[in-house]
């Protein structure tokens, strides 16, 4: 019987605890119009061109290009990272800002290792009016030329594989 008790007791503070808890209820609020203001002093990269085909490449040959850009804005221009869409490309950006109206370039190597058809996209991440900016790189590497795994059949006196 005091087994029955205790187990009552304990079920009914157990009970009170449950309902002294109250969650607020959910109602979805319309988000507040973000305010955002263009500052029209803003850097702006601005690239020569945003695609470069190399176009057929040897097997281990040369998979560098020079992306020339110039900041268009009015502000330094600052380029907080560059990322490959995949490891087989490696950027290389300028760490320095970039003045109004002066000049760089970003350098992107390819493993021209690898044989077949590429595209690769490059995300440059700046603070200029348009933040993410979009290279690629494309082209075919070649295949690998086939070496001989057997030396040339020799002919002369006294080889022992020679047919006569």
């Amino acid at each position: 019987m005091k087994k029955l008790f205790y187990i009552v007791c304990v079920l009914l503070v157990n009970s009170f605890f449950v309902k002294g808890q109250t969650t607020a209820p959910t109602t979805i609020t319309p988000a507040a119009p973000s305010i955002t203001a263009t500052n029209p002093n803003a850097p702006e990269i601005t690239f020569d061109k945003d695609i470069h085909d190399f176009g057929a490449i040897e097997n281990g040959g040369d998979g560098t290009y020079e992306f020339k850009f110039k900041n268009t804005g009015k502000e330094p221009l600052i380029i907080s990272s560059a990322k490959a869409s995949c490891g087989c490309t490696v950027p290389t950006w300028p760490k320095e800002p970039i003045l109004a109206g002066k000049s760089s370039t970003i350098k992107v190597m390819y493993d021209t290792k690898r044989t077949g058809s590429f595209t690769k996209q490059i995300t440059i991440t700046s603070n200029a009016k348009t933040a993410n900016k979009i290279i690629t790189i494309k082209g075919v590497v070649k295949a690998a030329p086939v070496e001989e795994t057997f030396p040339a059949k020799k002919t002369g006196a006294g080889s022992p594989f020679e047919n006569k």
